[in-house]
């Protein structure tokens, strides 16, 4: 177990905001995988940085680490109305990953947000939260067959054809609780059919819905996801939290035609795009070389060490 002396080091890059970007990234993914109170006091700290995609990320962080001393950091990101939409979303999104019942109120009050990313989020977290009081974390379907040990905003939907999954994930009539929850059962087969049916959801109305879409096909880094995530991010008039999103997916594929498509988006004059697209590419630049791993490595600290 590190330090608070060795977590301290790490959270002094993540918030010394002359690091460039990426090397920020690869501290907070340090902080997460090291955990404890000191961990989540200095990616807590962070918040008040001016970059909406680094917070977004903390608060992402933060509900996979599913500690409930990070409960009172999320619940203020969220009532916090200056912060941006992504941001405030992924603090619900957390709320609901952590899954105490004693968020509920704030979730419901949320529920009814004028800002509609945020409200789904919360209608979201509701349900997931409701599925574990009422035992979902014990059934089989809690973590049937998914490859990536992520804390998902809902289950994955009980066993069905790839068809009959894609038709539930694009029903719009359906609630956002059941059409995740064939999102995630598509992710879990991750089969082509299943990939080219997740990425039909690129075209659905609820922009919250298509930046998750993007998420899950950048968790199974499918080549055949990239002419989809490749037309959303060149979409200027789509919502930044999907073009950002999409960005970070084709960074996770790491294969060559995503280093031209994120070279050319890396000057996008959307903030959160341009700096996907530098997240992103370092991602590449890891996934063909042996460097830092972004979801599970571990920095080996030493005094006046480098984080690279």
């Amino acid at each position: 177990m590190a330090s608070d002396e060795e977590v301290s080091a790490v959270g002094s890059v993540l918030v010394n905001t002359q690091q460039d970007l990426t090397t920020r990234f690869r501290a907070l993914f340090t902080l997460r995988n090291l955990g404890g109170a000191e961990a989540i006091k200095w990616i807590s700290d962070a918040f008040v940085d001016e970059s909406a995609l680094l917070k977004h990320e903390l608060a992402y962080c933060l509900g996979q680490m599913q500690d409930e001393r990070a409960i009172p950091v999320l619940e203020m990101v969220l009532k916090d109305t200056n912060q941006e939409p992504m941001v405030r979303h992924e603090a619900g999104e957390a709320l609901g990953a952590i899954g105490n019942p004693k968020v509920l109120d704030l979730l419901k009050k949320h529920a009814e947000d004028p800002v509609v990313e945020v409200a789904e989020t919360c209608q979201l977290a509701i349900r997931r939260v409701e599925w574990l009081i009422n035992g979902g974390s014990n059934s089989a379907e809690s973590t049937d067959g998914n490859p990536y040990c992520s804390v998902d905003p809902a289950p994955p939907a009980p066993k069905k054809s790839v068809p009959e999954l894609r038709a539930q994930l694009l029903d719009e009539s359906l609630p956002l609780f059941e059409r995740y929850r064939a999102m995630f059962a598509l992710r879990n087969l991750g089969t082509e059919e299943a990939v080219l049916a997740l990425g039909d959801g690129l075209q659905c109305s609820s922009a919250l819905f298509r930046h998750e879409i993007g998420y899950v096909l950048g968790q199974i880094q499918h080549e055949a996801s990239i002419p989809q995530l490749q037309a959303a991010l060149e979409r200027t008039d789509e919502n930044a939290m999907v073009r950002h999103e999409c960005a970070e997916a084709l960074g996770s594929i790491g294969k060559k035609p995503c280093l031209e498509i994120l070279q050319r988006y890396r000057t996008d004059p959307e903030r959160v795009v341009k700096e996907s697209c530098e997240v992103a590419l370092d991602m590449l630049e890891y996934e063909n070389s042996s460097q830092f791993q972004y979801a599970d490595g571990l920095l080996r600290l030493q005094s006046g060490s480098k984080i690279c």
